[in-house]
């Protein structure tokens, strides 16, 4: 039976010291719980002091069970035990320490990081849930946790990302696909990043093992050069036909965007992407097919300006759009073009100026090519 007033439990906490049979411990721990949840007018400060050090040593005596009662309880409270706190957060079983990692305010910063850095997946991902993570604790979680705690990371809008954060997962991306996907489209995520994100060359991350880590060559990385990127394929006009229906929805209800955009290039949904720049820039799909062909990178750039694109989904489309990485000074060439230009110069270009005029010729000596042949 539980003790009715704060008197009677703190004399049974002083004969829980000595040994005692583990029913008499589980009902004193309950008396805890009950005191420390708001069964006393006492100070919570002043409860917390006198109940930790009987707490732990009440641990070790008691069920699984009956600490995950306690841990559930101490996770809703403001102030706590520190050490039965901590003791508990970094327990094996991961239902005792799982409450106290997801919800408890009374575990500081630095508790969080130390379980984060010693402790297994499910602590982990336990800590990457929370409603608020702390730049310190973002780092840990990055430093020592795997595919699944990065991606809960990633998805977690409550994480604060510092820099070291940021190129801990963009290391990490080089070696898995779900990651960079992740950050990319990311809200917050800043350019640069993205930028890092999206450059990485492909047969870096085919080069990985299903596990994340790269494969080394028998003899060497220099012994055989990476594979070439590979163009894109070239969507047919069924294709067109099904994407340009949802597209358009995309656009009239505002929801063809950057981010939009961006998910279609990660993803490699050639289709979308140029109907989506045929329909944010105005021009046919024609003209879209050729400057994502063109060796000249300008006709590209202008018209991702001419649809209103910004520059890391600008940059992202470049770096995906043929068999050949952009160099870095064809890259500060594209953005010092894309910073430079005049949106009404780049609508009217794509539309109805050179641009518009080379795409028509070369369309028109395809044809001819091709009647020669059939001929």
């Amino acid at each position: 039976m539980m003790a009715n007033s704060p008197a009677d439990i703190l004399i049974e906490l002083e004969e829980a010291v000595a040994a005692c049979p583990p029913e008499r411990c589980a009902r004193i721990l309950s008396g805890i719980v009950h005191l420390l949840a708001g069964g006393s007018a006492r100070p919570q400060e002043l409860l917390v002091n006198v109940v930790d050090g009987v707490l732990l040593r009440l641990l070790g005596r008691v069920a699984p069970s009956a600490l995950v009662q306690l841990s559930q309880a101490l996770a809703e409270l403001n102030v706590a035990p520190q050490d039965t706190l901590r003791q508990l957060a970094s327990h094996e079983h991961q239902d005792v320490a799982c409450p106290l990692l997801l919800k408890s305010q009374a575990l500081s910063a630095a508790d969080l990081a130390a379980i984060a850095a010693s402790c297994g997946e499910h602590h982990q991902i336990a800590i990457a849930a929370r409603d608020r993570i702390e730049p310190a604790v973002v780092e840990a979680l990055v430093k020592r946790g795997g595919h699944a705690v990065c991606l809960a990371l990633i998805e977690n809008p409550g994480a604060q990302f510092s820099d070291a954060a940021y190129a801990g997962l963009v290391e990490k991306s080089a070696a898995d696909d779900a990651i960079t996907k992740a950050l990319a489209l990311r809200p917050g995520t800043p350019d640069m990043v993205v930028r890092k994100l999206l450059s990485a060359p492909p047969g870096q991350k085919a080069a990985a093992k299903p596990n994340g880590s790269a494969v080394p060559s028998a003899q060497g990385a220099a012994a055989s050069p990476a594979p070439a990127p590979v163009a894109p394929k070239r969507p047919c006009s069924a294709d067109y036909a099904s994407a340009r229906p949802e597209i358009v929805a995309l656009s009239r209800v505002g929801k063809l965007n950057d981010s939009t955009v961006n998910r279609f290039v990660i993803r490699g949904e050639t289709a979308n992407l140029f109907t989506a720049l045929s329909v944010l820039s105005g021009a046919p799909i024609e003209i879209v097919e050729h400057v994502m062909t063109d060796d000249d990178c300008e006709g590209l750039v202008m018209a991702c300006r001419a649809s209103r694109l910004n520059w890391a989904t600008t940059l992202a489309i470049l770096s995906n759009r043929s068999g050949a990485r952009l160099s870095f000074a064809e890259r500060e060439r594209a953005q010092h073009i894309f910073e430079t230009l005049l949106l009404s110069t780049s609508q009217w270009t794509v539309r109805w100026g050179e641009i518009a005029a080379n795409a028509n010729t070369s369309d028109a000596g395809n044809r001819g090519v091709k009647m020669g042949v059939n001929r």
